[in-house]
């Protein structure tokens, strides 16, 4: 075996090693994606809304708190935290601060930073009369 042969095997191998690569990153990455958007459960939950912000160190992402119906102190065991998905689904939610609403959810699996703080992501409201 000459010096050639064995430089053209070794970039043979080495450009079907970065073929694989490539092929196996798009694939993980794929997957990974759906993965952490899957949806886990969807529903609605009611209470009063009491907290509504835009927060983020480097993702500025929409948060709020409910106080869930039926409960009459405020604890960490009767209010509910969520994201909003979009800028206007938070304008409506400001509207409501103070008032009986319900809301309309999907949990993920696992949020992506930019979705969010948790993985309950509001994307409807309606007030409670």
């Amino acid at each position: 075996m000459t010096l050639t042969e064995t430089k053209q095997k070794a970039k043979s191998f080495f450009k079907r090693l970065l073929w694989i690569l490539l092929i196996s990153s798009i694939v993980f990455s794929g997957v990974y994606y759906f993965y952490r958007t899957y949806t886990v459960s969807e529903g609605t939950r009611t209470g009063t809304l009491y907290k509504i912000s835009k927060k983020g160190k480097i993702f500025k992402t929409y948060e709020g708190q409910i106080q869930l119906a039926g409960s009459t102190i405020v604890s960490k065991a009767s209010t509910w935290d969520f994201s909003v998905v979009d800028a206007e689904t938070y304008v409506r939610l400001q509207e409501f601060e103070g008032k009986n609403v319900r809301l309309h959810y999907k949990e993920m699996v696992e949020a992506f930073p930019w979705q969010g703080d948790t993985d309950y992501l509001v994307f409807q409201v309606e007030e409670v009369k």
